[in-house]
């Protein structure tokens, strides 16, 4: 059982989903969009003092008695940040890499007492061909990936462990395929055999496979839904309806935060839009796309977050 105890321990709130999809946006001003402004800034900044609040007081410390006891948030935040720009970047470097215009990341502050962001996005023009679309949605999880499964491994060298025991009011988080093989990596342990008590840098990390089998839901204008429909064309709109009759289905598992995702991806639209280019994907992205499939499959969790003994 991953546990998330309380403080010192304990992380106050459940996280929320933190990283979003790219906003396709028709090409107004592209040379404008394309810089960065202060608002990208001022924003960036104020999301680190956020997530590094949230990481604070879930160290147990109240950073408002001495500003000096943020340093402890600082092992949370700097992963988190670290493992959402990079996800946005690599939206982003592979959209400017298409010709297509994008913003630099535009992040969300969020509340202090949960994880201090509500993620980041992008704005871009939308790709033509299925082949940039596979690229650009494809980008982003696979370089968040690559940067939180180092964090959990080594977050998970720091964390402790003790024996499985139920303990009332506290945060389980769920365990993915590729989390359950890195604890079993980096403790010699099965998740489901002790309780493990996530160090800071291992909840930031679980965070980030948390974000990238979100995005990748194959439904709609998800990270997920872009690499469908460059697979798959316009027979990726069965896919995304299986996908929210699935995602609906989940909500009666016992994470409500199912319900927030089935809002969203239909507010987006179930549906793909189409690319002028339908060329199909050739032989080796049509590898990458199963195996982004896969990734989606290895880091997907249908219970996330759960509260134990309740």
């Amino acid at each position: 059982m991953t546990a998330v105890p309380r403080p010192h321990d304990e992380i106050l709130g459940p996280p929320l989903p933190s990283a979003a999809p790219p906003v396709w946006i028709p090409a107004a001003n592209p040379a404008r969009r394309s810089r960065l402004r202060p608002i990208h800034v001022v924003l960036f900044s104020a999301t680190l003092l956020t997530t590094t609040l949230a990481g604070t007081f879930q160290a147990g410390e109240n950073p408002f008695a001495d500003w000096r006891l943020l340093a402890h948030g600082l092992p949370f935040s700097a992963t988190l940040m670290g493992i959402l720009l990079v996800h946005e970047m690599g939206h982003y470097l592979t959209s400017r890499a298409h010709g297509v215009e994008a913003t630099p990341p535009y992040f969300i502050p969020g509340p202090p007492f949960l994880v201090g962001t509500f993620g980041a996005f992008i704005r871009m023009h939308t790709p033509t061909s299925r082949k940039a679309l596979f690229d650009v949605g494809a980008a982003g999880p696979w370089a968040g990936f690559f940067v939180a499964v180092p964090a959990v491994f080594y977050g998970l060298s720091l964390s402790q462990v003790r024996p499985l025991a139920p303990e009332g009011g506290g945060l389980v988080l769920g365990e993915s395929l590729v989390f359950t093989w890195l604890a079993r990596l980096a403790l010699g342990i099965s998740p489901a055999d002790a309780t493990i008590l996530l160090h800071p840098i291992a909840l930031a990390g679980w965070f980030g496979l948390f974000v990238t089998f979100l995005n990748l839901l194959p439904v709609g204008q998800l990270d997920g839904g872009h690499v469908v429909y460059a697979l798959l064309g316009r027979r990726h709109r069965w896919v995304a309806r299986a996908g929210l009759v699935v995602i609906i289905g989940l909500a009666f598992l016992g994470w409500q935060g199912w319900v927030m995702w089935a809002i969203l991806v239909t507010a987006l639209g179930v549906d793909h839009p189409p690319t002028i280019d339908d060329t199909p994907l050739d032989p080796v992205r049509r590898i990458a796309a199963w195996l982004t499939i896969g990734l989606f499959a290895a880091t997907f969790m249908p219970v996330p977050i759960a509260i134990s003994g309740s």
